[in-house]
């Protein structure tokens, strides 16, 4: 299966929202697009396609590393 692309540009720009911008972090657009222009090129240099597989073994994995912090926590 594969994600349109309109998903891959919320999952592009959700990655923006998270590594690059947040709010009023830029006095101006100008820092904010030279900010934006940066993390362009560096993402486009070292970006891989995103596995998209989440199989039943990975499934097994993610709740028992869940249970164990539950139980760490309680």
């Amino acid at each position: 299966m594969r994600a349109s692309w309109l998903n891959q540009v919320e999952i592009y720009f959700s990655i923006v929202q998270r590594k690059v911008v947040g709010p009023q972090d830029f006095p101006d657009l100008d820092t904010l697009e030279q900010r934006l222009l940066a993390f362009q090129h560096r993402y486009n240099t070292t970006a891989i396609p995103f596995d998209w597989r989440f199989g039943r073994a990975a499934l097994h994995d993610l709740l028992h590393r869940v249970n164990q912090h539950e139980q760490t926590a309680a």
